[in-house]
């Protein structure tokens, strides 16, 4: 029997009942494999590239037999630009990626790349956003490359995102009201992993994709399986409340408004935001307006508690979102508040050192950053190094722990506001030091080990 290995991050991991309803879609592949192909998911939460080939990837390649298939789903946390223990750049990324194509060959077993999944976000003319970035498109290039079979999961969760709309996508994925899910009493919403309908329809189109491959070996997917798909489901029940103008228009209020706890007034916030509050006990819905026309509601669980999210994206700008509880005894007051969306963010501004000067082997960078920036990610030659934290005054410091060698490099810096990022700033340097190949410096290690910390000893090695 063949084994099918899945390695990837939390989107394909295996999930169990107390988690649900999330799930993975690899947990499901098994159900249209043959009878001669065993599934065994290796995705785990978080995981990245990076992290897999450090801490797992040489089991893996001990227990691949020829002929045995590994699909390789990454490409969603290596995005977090915001954090540096997940980022990867374009090129750490892609000599990763052929690195396991390599690998997993030279073991006698197929490599698949599959391009990481949709989020469930549309933009305001309900068109999907695409929240990727450019890993799909990487991951596809190196697929070229090296002839490797490709899953283009990216295009066609696209795709079924398109064809749900934004009144009905979020049913495939783990977001739902309070009160909706006895392991969310306080609702969950996540763009990003699905439920088990959603995870399921994801396994069966990957299935489709491997049996379409012409470069993976027949018998692998038992046809009539994947023939059929999940049914069509119908629209969010905050998209079929009947006249619910009303409930904003209406001369007769009953109880206290609602309290909108998040976003806090006049505060800066993402396309994305998540907003949060309570209304009084017994108020069963929630329904949101913007100058006047309704745009969603939720559920309200037992203790008064909602969590909501609009299904399209805001638009830049300022925006006042009014908020009506509905009670057995009528509707609620209008609660409102009013909030920035920022759906662009600007480079930081990079005060020192200046462009092309020369600096010490610990050179230190400062600059300023826009309002909202809450941290300015520092990368050389395309990989994170380090970040920023901005002050409340906008200005920024990094200094790097470890001593720069002799040379010139180029940096990047990198705005960071919720989740979204800038364009980077670049800045070269030129640090002052001696060449490692220089005899002032080979004399001096040539016979003696180097101190560990700053030293008077002599020879001068060049260290500062």
């Amino acid at each position: 029997m063949s084994k099918i290995c899945i390695i990837g991050n939390s989107v394909a991991a295996s999930r169990t009942a107390k988690e649900a309803p999330l799930a993975g879609w690899g947990q499901y592949l098994g159900e249209f494999m043959t009878a001669y192909h065993e599934v065994r998911n290796y995705a785990r939460d978080a995981m990245t590239l990076r992290g897999y080939f450090n801490d797992r990837f040489a089991t893996l390649l001990n227990m691949l037999d020829p002929g045995d298939v590994v699909l390789i789903n990454f490409g969603g946390v290596e995005q977090r630009i915001d954090n540096p223990q997940r980022y990867h750049g374009p090129r750490e990324f892609q000599e990763f990626l052929r690195v396991y194509i390599e690998r997993i060959r030279g073991e006698g077993a197929v490599p698949v790349l599959v391009t990481p999944a949709a989020r469930c976000a549309f933009e305001a003319d309900g068109s999907v956003s695409h929240t990727r970035d450019e890993y799909p498109q990487w991951m596809r290039e190196v697929a070229a490359e090296t002839e490797s079979p490709l899953v283009d999961m990216n295009a066609f969760t696209m795709q079924l995102l398109h064809d749900l709309g934004p009144q009905r996508a979020r049913r495939y994925f783990r977001w739902t009201d309070a009160g909706e899910h006895p392991n969310h009493p306080e609702g969950m919403i996540d763009s990003s992993h699905f439920n088990e309908v959603g995870a399921r329809e994801v396994a069966r189109m990957v299935a489709i994709s491997l049996y379409n491959s012409p470069l993976l070996p027949r018998g692998i997917v038992e046809p009539e399986r994947v023939q059929v798909g999940a049914e069509f489901p119908p629209p969010l029940e905050e998209f079929t409340v009947e006249k619910p103008e009303f409930a904003l228009y209406s001369e007769v209020r009953a109880g206290a408004a609602p309290v909108i706890a998040s976003p806090g007034p006049h505060r800066v916030v993402g396309a994305m935001h998540k907003f949060s509050g309570t209304a009084e006990p017994g108020t069963s819905y929630m329904l949101f307006f913007e100058n006047g026309g309704y745009i969603g509601g939720t559920r309200v669980n037992a203790e008064g508690k909602w969590t909501w999210r609009r299904v399209l994206n805001w638009t830049e700008g300022e925006h006042e979102l009014q908020a009506v509880g509905h009670t057995p005894q009528g509707v609620s007051p209008v609660a409102a508040v009013r909030f920035t969306v920022k759906t662009f963010v600007l480079p930081p501004v990079v005060a020192g050192p200046k462009e092309g000067a020369w600096t010490g082997p610990r050179p230190r960078f400062s600059g300023s950053a826009e309002k909202g920036v809450k941290k300015v990610s520092v990368l050389e030659g395309g990989r994170l190094i380090g970040q920023a934290p901005v002050q409340e005054d906008g200005t920024w410091k990094f200094t790097h722990p470890h001593d720069w060698k002799h040379g010139t490099y180029q940096l990047q810096f990198v705005s960071i506001f919720s989740a979204i990022h800038s364009a980077p700033a670049t800045l070269t340097i030129r640090v002052h030091g001696l060449p490692e190949e220089n005899w002032l410096r080979q004399s001096a290690l040539a016979a003696r080990h180097e101190c560990a910390e700053k030293c008077e000893h002599l020879p001068f090695a060049g260290r500062w």
